[in-house]
């Protein structure tokens, strides 16, 4: 079956509605790292609820993109990471995070230079 993103019934866009928020691909850059406790996560991505979070991870499961592995101990300790499919979306998603970081200066610059000419033309 061949899908078309630029359809509105397309259920492809509920996936990239999925992978294209900004927490989603925090964690799966994160995970590209290795796999990893969920508070740990919790910790290294800052501004990040532990709703939230869970909310991520079971989208990104049930896509098929992270498996999540609960060991018996006590307490319970639960290790997310990425699928093949997974690491796939993550080597091709994974670089535009580290564009924006690299672009954010140039970025602001435009942002401030759209704001100054937007409150001259007021």
């Amino acid at each position: 079956m061949a899908y078309d993103v630029y359809d509105s019934e397309c259920p492809a866009r509920a996936v990239l509605d999925h992978v294209g928020d900004k927490w989603a691909l925090l964690v799966l850059n994160r995970l590209g790292e290795g796999p990893v406790r969920f508070n740990a996560l919790r910790r290294d991505i800052n501004g990040l609820s532990q709703k939230v979070l869970s909310q991520v991870l079971k989208r990104l499961e049930r896509d098929g993109l992270i498996t999540r592995t609960v060991f018996p101990t006590v307490p319970v300790t639960v290790e997310y990471a990425l699928t093949r499919m997974g690491e796939c979306l993550n080597a091709n998603v994974g670089p535009l995070l580290h564009w924006a970081e690299s672009n954010m200066d140039q970025i602001r610059a435009a942002q401030s230079a759209y704001d100054e000419r937007l409150s001259e033309a007021a």
